[in-house]
């Protein structure tokens, strides 16, 4: 079946949401999406973050819906037409969901480890304004030990439940799910249980805000110090393939690689993400490319660089021989006599 997102129409399969088929065409068109995650199951719907304008509903029916639908949701129909960044509305509405996300969220990315690789940061830059209404008080909660490797900070949360998701697909046991309702939902363990399964950790990774951090990582150092290199080793529990994140020759983290769209493409376990932080414990394939746009990849060595020509005097640009000859320490004298003749 065809569709056609902002001007662009694509064949895709029976069964393809809009966000899945503006993927496949790629750039602006392409939704955000906070909520929704492809590589696990029963995802998206909840931050409406994707909402889009369909502007006509298929051949078959091709009056246009009533509201804007969440495209991570709303299945694509034969000869269905979809405005994303060519819609007011659909910008405007953005911008509120963004509002609303930031209600409750604290402005913690001075000191938030995720920050420079934050999804709500970067729907932030594009979709946020620069001045708040709200004025009442932001919800506060109490900090819980969920266990030895993840810390929670629950003030962060937009109640995604893309952890809830990993816990129930990847893992055996399930400790964690909402507990409350509306104002006073949050993402809590049963009765403090500690989340101790081996492949907790992906939590971490799909987390898009700052909520669930590494607590082997916590406040070592900035993302963007970092460098990331892919690495791989002979793993019994998982696929081993891995991004270090290395300042000089030491591993500050481990993290899953991660697709263009900030997905992992293979979750790991528990034991490369927190013990394995030697060198001699991983094969180096070679630096990493970056999956998205963010803070962390400006001016990067992956990216191409133009470079910038002025055209004008270049003795603007250089200066002249004897000017420079004076500001270099090298070529300055030392005594009255060496002046004089430099002067000269």
């Amino acid at each position: 079946m065809k569709v056609t997102i902002d001007g662009q129409e694509i064949e895709v399969e029976p069964g393809t949401t809009i966000l899945q088929a503006a993927r496949q065409i790629g750039g602006e068109s392409v939704p955000p999406a906070m909520c929704y995650y492809s590589k696990l199951e029963d995802t998206g719907g909840k931050c409406r973050a994707c909402l889009v304008e369909v502007s006509k509903g298929s051949e078959a029916d091709p009056r246009p819906m009533p509201k804007l639908m969440a495209s991570c949701k709303t299945g694509v129909m034969d000869g269905m037409e979809v405005k994303s960044i060519t819609s007011d509305k659909v910008l405007q509405a953005r911008k509120a969901v963004t509002e609303f996300l930031l209600i409750n969220h604290p402005l913690d990315c001075p000191v938030c480890d995720q920050a420079g690789e934050c999804d709500l940061q970067n729907l932030a830059f594009t979709h946020g304004k620069e001045q708040k209404r709200y004025q009442e008080e932001k919800r506060t909660f109490e900090p819980e030990n969920i266990g030895d490797n993840i810390q929670l900070h629950m003030n962060r949360c937009i109640l995604c439940y893309r952890c809830i998701k990993v816990a129930e697909q990847l893992t055996d046991e399930r400790f964690q799910g909402v507990c409350g309702r509306g104002e006073h939902a949050q993402i809590s363990t049963y009765v403090n249980a500690a989340i101790e399964n081996d492949f907790s950790g992906n939590m971490i990774d799909v987390c898009p805000v700052g909520a669930l951090t590494d607590k082997t990582y916590r406040f070592k150092s900035r993302v963007w110090f970092n460098k990331p290199y892919d690495a791989h080793r002979n793993c019994p529990t998982c696929s081993g393939k891995v991004v270090l994140w290395m300042f000089g020759d030491e591993i500050h983290r481990v993290t899953a690689r991660k697709d263009h769209y900030h997905e992992v493409e293979e979750f790991i376990c528990n034991t490369c993400r927190f013990d394995k932080k030697e060198k001699e414990d991983w094969t180096i394939e070679g630096p990493r490319k970056f999956e998205k746009f963010s803070v962390i990849n400006q001016n990067n060595y992956t990216q191409k660089l133009d470079k910038v020509v002025i055209d004008t005097d270049p003795l603007i640009l250089k200066g002249r021989d004897q000017d420079r000859l004076k500001i270099s320490m090298k070529q300055v004298p030392f005594d009255q006599h060496e002046q004089e003749e430099f002067l000269e």
